[in-house]
């Protein structure tokens, strides 16, 4: 069995726990550590419950507070190697990353704890590396991918095989194309190593439905370029066209700066 909560997820911050029977992971810390502890103990967990702690990618909505957790509960930090390089050099967790580093090796299962063994897969996003996971606990299959500009054939394999997948919803795009960002900006966005749009998420969510997927979350919604209701809306016309009705799959937007409840997955 495994448990599942969003600390934060959006460019204000994204940090999520996964639970396993004896052991949990952090994925990115870009929230900071006394905001966990205190959504920890609200849940009746503690630091205690932290195992290990994987990374996506370099940027500062994840890993924000990494430095903090190293410094604090020098808890094993499980990326690629190319980020760990990138990480060293941080000022956000520079000096606090090296005891914590452990390599994840490409193309195998690397047990990362008691409970949870990973693969990552790499996926298109400006920074200098940006990977989803593949979590295996027993017979569920926890598929993340964020801060991607568009999928890839990798992505949507292991989506395809999951029991859970948190897929990006980043932006609505009339909602982008008709804001006030600067050009430069929307095209960084929109243009295939930004983020994906809620049409995209629907598209992949088409491509990655089988029986076995039990529940959707919808993740990283843009705070200016998008709405819980307009991502909810755009997943729930791709299920419905499909001929996957309400109750089948749990279709669920994380929100930005609020916890969702704890999970069971």
């Amino acid at each position: 069995m495994m448990r599942f909560v969003s600390f934060s997820s959006g460019s204000c911050g994204n940090c999520y726990l996964l639970l396993g029977p004896r052991s949990g992971i952090l994925i990115d810390a870009g929230v900071g550590i006394r905001r966990v502890k205190k959504e920890l103990e609200a849940l009746h967990l503690g630091f205690d419950h932290l195992s290990a702690i994987l990374v996506t990618h370099d940027h500062g909505d994840h890993i924000r507070s990494l430095g903090s957790f190293c410094k604090r509960l020098t808890l094993p930090v499980w990326t690629t190697p190319t980020l760990h390089e990138a990480l060293l050099r941080h000022p956000f967790t520079r000096d606090w990353i090296g005891p914590c580093r452990q390599d994840l090796q490409a193309d195998i299962w690397n047990p990362v704890t008691e409970d949870f063994d990973v693969q990552y897969f790499v996926v298109p996003h400006d920074a200098t590396q940006c990977v989803g996971f593949a979590i295996r606990c027993g017979e569920e299959l926890f598929v993340l991918m964020t801060d991607l500009g568009h999928t890839t054939p990798q992505a949507l394999e292991w989506a395809s095989l999951a029991t859970t997948v948190v897929v990006e919803s980043n932006y609505d795009l009339e909602m982008l194309l008709g804001g006030d960002y600067p050009q430069v900006l929307k095209d960084r966005i929109s243009h295939g190593i930004g983020h994906l749009s809620n049409d995209a998420c629907a598209q992949a969510i088409q491509q990655f439905l089988h029986p076995g997927l039990r529940n959707i979350f919808l993740c990283h919604l843009s705070g200016n370029n998008n709405t819980p209701e307009l991502a909810y809306a755009s997943a729930r016309a791709a299920l419905d066209e499909a001929g996957v009705g309400p109750g089948a799959i749990a279709l669920r937007v994380l929100r930005r700066g609020v916890a969702s409840p704890l999970l069971t997955l």
